[in-house]
């Protein structure tokens, strides 16, 4: 039998209706699961057990009462969940991953921590993430660095490093992250679970920004597609939100016959891809033939160009956050972001236009790209797990972006793409499957992914925390 923190949202749910379970037991079980991960993972910031507790014995009365609390009519109550460290909770302060923050405690929830708030959730507390969340690392100049829990020598991704990490761990069954260029599909594919990036504005989140969109990252699927219901409901903080529509997000099943499938092995720009991986993601398009679908090979879309132009326009934009800090403060930042920043300052009025509209430009691409099919799959990453303590899978702030050739397009089109976990390398190490669908379908990109973890070979046991000493 499963322990109480290996158990799903789902099942935690089913166990507090049939009272075999109680939020506080489940709180307890999880809380002390990470207690013996968090020394050598360093996953969690403000972590906070006491408000936990107290919000599972909360949930613990309301389910005796037979009245959990829900959003938009779902429930997570009782569940225990964390949130990443961007994503604002009241009383608690927002770092965003550097000691160059003032520790200010948020004046109030932003929309998904609301959300989860509003259905119940436990809250344990925040996950990290490196400095602006502008690496796919765990490294960072105010958290301890974030391991990988399938290898602590190795980096967990980001910038949802803690929320990736956490989730492969089992600090309880549900995780929200943030996205702009990868940064939930990263941190899955690399340590194995499954995450959506939805289509732009399906998750309210504040402060919205071009391609930036919150995702829930969990073990499996069905509880991303829970985690939907719940987060998707509206909020007018988000100016950029879409307009609210109801689905039902757990009715998961899908045929796949006939179903038009790209098949994108190679980014077209950044690194090569790693053979292994290659050869996991050729592997599961036979499934999907194997299973109905119609697969064919696809050209990349993206280039070198492309790249840099949007590599540029984010230098750009970090360079003139960093400006408006005092040079006290600008002193705390890790200093590979430091140089990746700054290196994007005093460009002219020309030249940003030109970074800005190599972003249009992979927008357009990438809808093309797509539209004579129903579902793309492609490698998430062009490599797995690499160096924890490196800023990036090459280590030079030259070719910091190298590795997001197979992500990016996706938050510049607004299209939902999930990451579910295909396969290991001989090292044990995971690879992550994307799989991306039109603007708006995202819980038709949630039913492909549910398929493919049905169809997928049997998957490894989740790695268990160190022996202690």
């Amino acid at each position: 039998m499963p322990q109480a923190h290996e158990l799903s949202a789902q099942e935690l749910l089913q166990a507090y209706r049939a009272r075999t379970l109680s939020p506080v037991e489940a709180t307890r079980a999880v809380l002390e699961h990470i207690a013996r991960w968090e020394p050598g993972l360093h996953a969690t910031y403000a972590l906070d057990p006491d408000a936990a507790l107290a919000a599972a014995r909360a949930s613990e009365a309301r389910w005796m009462k037979g009245e959990p609390l829900s959003c938009g009519g779902r429930t997570l109550d009782g569940v225990p969940a964390t949130i990443k460290e961007n994503i604002a909770t009241r009383g608690v302060p927002v770092p965003l991953g550097t000691a160059a923050t003032e520790l200010t405690p948020a004046t109030a929830d932003a929309p998904p921590a609301a959300r989860m708030r509003e259905a119940g959730a436990v809250i344990l507390g925040k996950t990290t993430m490196p400095d602006y969340g502008m690496l796919s690392s765990g490294l960072s100049s105010f958290h301890a660095l974030t391991r990988n829990p399938w290898d602590l020598s190795k980096n967990p991704g980001g910038s949802s490093a803690g929320a990736g990490a956490a989730a492969a761990a089992g600090y309880g069954p549900l995780h929200i992250g943030t996205d702009i260029g990868g940064s939930v599909r990263l941190p899955a594919a690399w340590c194995g679970i499954a995450t959506l990036k939805p289509s732009l504005g399906r998750i309210p989140i504040d402060p919205p920004f071009m391609g930036r969109c919150a995702g829930p990252m969990t073990r499996s699927i069905a509880d991303a597609a829970l985690m939907m219901g719940v987060l998707s409901q509206p909020d007018a903080r988000d100016h950029m939100s879409l307009p609210y529509q109801e689905f039902d997000w757990l009715d998961l099943e899908r045929d796949l016959k006939g179903l038009r499938i790209g098949l994108l092995l190679e980014a077209g720009c950044g690194l090569p891809v790693d053979p292994e991986i290659t050869a996991a993601v050729q592997e599961a398009a036979r499934l999907f033939e194997q299973a109905g679908a119609v697969v064919a090979p696809m050209k990349p879309w993206m280039t070198p160009e492309l790249l840099d132009g949007v590599d540029r326009f984010w230098r750009t934009r970090s360079a003139v956050d960093l400006a408006a800090l005092p040079e006290e403060r600008r002193a705390r930042i890790l200093p590979f972001i430091r140089a990746w920043a700054e290196s994007g300052g005093g460009q002219t009025g020309e030249s940003v236009f030109r970074s800005y509209y190599a972003t249009q430009q992979v927008r357009a691409a990438t809808v093309a790209a797509c539209a004579p099919y129903d579902y793309v799959i492609s490698p998430v990453a062009p490599v797995v797990a690499y160096n924890a303590e490196w800023a990036a899978p090459t280590n030079d702030v030259a070719t910091t972006m190298h590795h997001i050739g197979f992500t990016l397009p996706y938050n510049m089109s607004e299209q939902p793409a999930a990451s579910v976990n295909c396969g290991y390398t001989r090292a044990g190490l995971p690879i992550g499957l994307q799989i991306a669908g039109a603007r708006f379908d995202d819980l038709g990109v949630l039913r492909v992914a549910r398929a493919w973890e049905r169809m997928r070979p049997a998957q490894r046991p989740w790695p268990a925390p160190p022996a202690q000493a």
